[in-house]
């Protein structure tokens, strides 16, 4: 039995790992450790896959495990997320269930990704980790900018926030993918503000950043659809 065949699932297994250990921490009440639970498992879910090309094992069980560990990492975790901040300051019993809609919408979005052969280039809708890291850096946003925060954080607010970015999840948005043919200015403007907008906003706000991020990369996905550029 070859073992590099295997370091790629072992990876993926880590990914998962993580996935579920944020979740206890959550349960447990530490919300703010959510997001760097969600960190970890987005690093191990890109070296998975550069693993599985770099040994050229990639394989159909690989897919499928993948996709697995991604609805624990970016569908249930920051569904829990949503849930807990909203059952800490609501009233209502029921109202908290409203944003279980997350870890239901990323389940299907990679259910068709899995089966999309659009997405080679670019992205229909917006991709579970994406997700994942908004809503798991929306309380860092909140404890930084409390003002600002005082309002995202109420329960009317991440029941709109989970059904919003649930359907982005879901929807026939092509937004933009780290992939480059080539390293050309002309080519990959679009990609090269993004990530100058990203290590900026890192920089100066940390992981409060990473929400305004998300919807920059939104924001310039849709701008670029719209102008036919790159």
């Amino acid at each position: 039995m070859k073992i590099r065949r295997h370091i790629p699932n072992a990876l993926t297994l880590l990914n998962l790992f993580f996935g579920v250990s944020g979740i206890i921490w959550v349960i447990q009440g530490d919300i703010l450790s959510g997001a760097y639970f969600v960190l970890i498992a987005a690093g191990f879910d890109f070296f998975d896959g550069f693993a599985a090309r770099l040994l050229r094992v990639q394989s159909a069980i690989g897919k499928e495990l993948d996709s697995l560990a991604d609805v624990v990492s970016f569908g249930v975790l920051p569904g829990v997320i949503l849930f807990s901040l909203t059952k800490s300051k609501s009233d209502l019993d029921w109202l908290p269930y409203l944003t279980l809609i997350v870890p239901m919408l990323s389940a299907y979005r990679l259910a068709k990704f899995n089966l999309d052969t659009r997405q080679s280039d670019r992205f229909i809708g917006l991709p579970t980790p994406a997700n994942a890291l908004f809503i798991s850096t929306l309380p860092h946003f909140a404890v930084q900018y409390p003002s600002w925060g005082s309002l995202l954080l109420l329960p009317l607010s991440m029941v709109v926030i989970a059904w919003i970015f649930s359907i982005l999840l879901v929807s026939e948005i092509p937004l933009i993918a780290l992939k480059f043919k080539d390293y050309s200015l002309a080519s990959n403007k679009t990609r090269y503000l993004l990530i100058f907008i990203g290590l900026t906003s890192f920089a100066w706000m940390q992981l409060a950043g990473i929400p305004l991020v998300i919807l920059v990369y939104i924001g310039l996905s849709i701008l670029e659809q719209a102008t036919g550029s790159e």
